[in-house]
C-alpha cells in the first residue's frame, strides 16, 4: 500500500501488541517532530542566578547602589543570591551581617519574595530571592 501511494511505511510504537504503523512521508515526519522539539525548548525557561556581595560594615550609599541593581536583576526576572563575606576577624559581627540581608529583604518585597532567609554557611550569610510572578 505505501509503495503504490508512494509514501513510507513508518513504525510508530514496536513494543505494542501488534505493533502499530503508519504509511507517511517519512521526510516530513521528521521535520515536523523537529520543529515540535524546538517549540518545547523555545517554551523552557532557564533560571538565572545574580550574585550580590556584601561586607558587614557596608555603608548607605554602597547599600542603595546594590539595591537598585538588585531591583533591576528581579525586575528581569532573575533569581538573587545576597551574601555578606565575613573575612579575617569579622566574623564576629554577625548580627550586623543578619541585620544588613534582613533589611535588604525588606527593602525588596515588592519585586520578590524571599526563598531562604540568612543563614551562615562557612565564612557567608546568604539569603536567596525568587522574582515576583507577573
Amino acid at each position: 500500500m505505501a509503495e503504490e501511494l508512494e509514501l513510507d511505511l513508518v513504525e510508530i510504537s514496536p513494543n505494542a501488541t501488534p505493533p502499530v504503523c503508519k504509511i507517511i512521508d517519512y521526510k516530513k515526519f521528521l521535520y515536523e517532530q523537529k520543529k515540535k522539539q524546538k517549540e518545547l525548548k523555545s517554551k523552557q525557561s532557564k533560571v538565572v542566578l545574580k550574585e550580590i556581595r556584601f561586607g558587614p560594615n557596608t555603608d548607605d550609599h554602597d547599600f542603595q547602589f546594590k539595591l537598585n541593581h538588585a531591583k533591576k536583576f528581579l525586575s528581569e526576572g532573575s533569581k538573587l543570591k545576597a551574601f555578606v563575606f565575613f573575612k579575617g576577624r569579622s566574623i564576629v559581627f554577625k548580627d550586623r551581617g543578619e541585620i544588613l540581608l534582613l533589611k535588604f529583604a525588606q527593602e525588596l518585597e515588592d519585586y520578590g519574595v524571599v526563598e531562604s532567609m540568612p543563614d551562615l554557611q562557612g565564612k557567608k550569610m546568604i539569603i536567596m530571592i525568587n522574582p515576583k510572578k507577573k
